[in-house]
């Protein structure tokens, strides 16, 4: 019988597919901006929201949202202030989120079992409820991440040029915390609230050694991330294993194939392109003078002589012996 016969296979690929492409999403900005542990902490945070959503006896999905977003708030003003360094402020979040989440769900008289499913992912109970709201966050964080996206870029990449810009940079960085807020949430009951940061960041990261260039990294990354939520979901289901943890196995198995090539790839670019764009700050060049060394060096300059070449102009200097030579016939300028 085809798995598409089981309704609850439907919702489970359906999740899968929406938590795919919008987690990458966002931990591409969170890549950028080396907070990739970022949403570890958040969705420890959102495990007091599961918890008050057992409490109350309302939905865990959207009490974890609102818990989630006011946590990723935090700690982006904490971090921006400076008083307090991101990977302190996650720490404290991180600890109370979860100590937080265990003693309120025991006041709710829940067992651990049901607070697993939330931190470590049960996509084969998800509800309809919860795909729908699985979808209509994943809609509005991929809108936003692609939509946004020069205006996120420019302050993940450079926060002081984005402001000289015209830039709203603490507007854009709460904006980036409160999707990572909401995409932890989104993915709660895919991979699990312990797991989420995988998901977010091994795409990225296996999408850098591929592509050059920020769109070609978040759009593999999306591309990526889909292809591993829906084929963890597929082999769980043969092989009877749990969804969440093998979703983030077959992300971290394409990185593993992905890095070699990568680093193939990178060689193959600097053979291409051996000598660097700019100079080199250790030897400025102060204007064209330069003086005329009639005497031939020891060895010839050249592609494999072990020294730095840097492009000059129309031609090639070479650092050697604390300034440059340019070849020029039977001599070398000294610059």
């Amino acid at each position: 019988m085809s798995l598409l016969s089981y309704d609850f296979v439907i919702r489970a690929l359906l999740g899968a597919l929406f938590t795919g492409l919008s987690a990458p999403a966002v931990g591409t900005y969170l890549v950028q901006r080396r907070l990739a542990l970022m949403g570890d902490g958040i969705g420890h945070i959102a495990v007091t929201g599961v918890a008050v959503g057992l409490l109350t006896g309302s939905s865990p999905t959207i009490t974890a949202v609102a818990v989630a977003v006011i946590g990723g708030i935090v700690i982006e003003l904490i971090r921006a202030t400076g008083r307090t360094s991101g990977d302190v402020a996650l720490a404290l979040l991180f600890y109370g989120g979860i100590a937080g989440g265990v003693m309120i769900t025991q006041l709710a008289g829940q067992s651990a079992a049901t607070l697993n499913t939330y931190l470590f992912g049960s996509i084969t109970t998800i509800s309809v409820f919860d795909v729908w709201v699985t979808i209509g966050l994943a809609f509005v964080i991929v809108t936003l991440a692609i939509g946004l996206s020069p205006q996120l870029f420019a302050v993940a990449q450079d926060q002081e040029f984005a402001q000289v810009a015209g830039l709203n940079v603490r507007f854009y960085n709460l904006l980036v915390s409160v999707m990572a807020a909401v995409t932890v949430t989104v993915a709660m009951r895919t991979v699990g609230l312990l797991l989420v940061s995988a998901l977010m960041v091994v795409p990225v990261a296996t999408s850098q050694q591929l592509t050059r260039g920020f769109r070609a990294t978040l759009a593999a990354a999306m591309v990526l991330g889909t292809f591993a939520s829906l084929g963890g979901v597929v082999v769980s289901a043969y092989v009877d294993v749990a969804p969440g943890a093998t979703i983030v196995l077959l992300a971290l198995a394409g990185f593993a194939t992905a890095y070699p090539v990568g680093m193939w790839l990178r060689r193959r670019q600097r053979i291409a392109q051996p000598f660097a764009a700019e100079p080199v700050d250790d030897y400025p060049l102060e204007g064209h003078d330069h003086t005329v060394v009639p005497e031939r060096h020891g060895h010839e300059h050249g592609d494999e002589c072990g020294h730095q070449a840097v492009l000059h102009g129309d031609h090639v200097d070479y650092v050697h012996d604390g300034h440059r030579h340019a070849p020029h016939g039977e001599h070398y300028d000294e610059h």
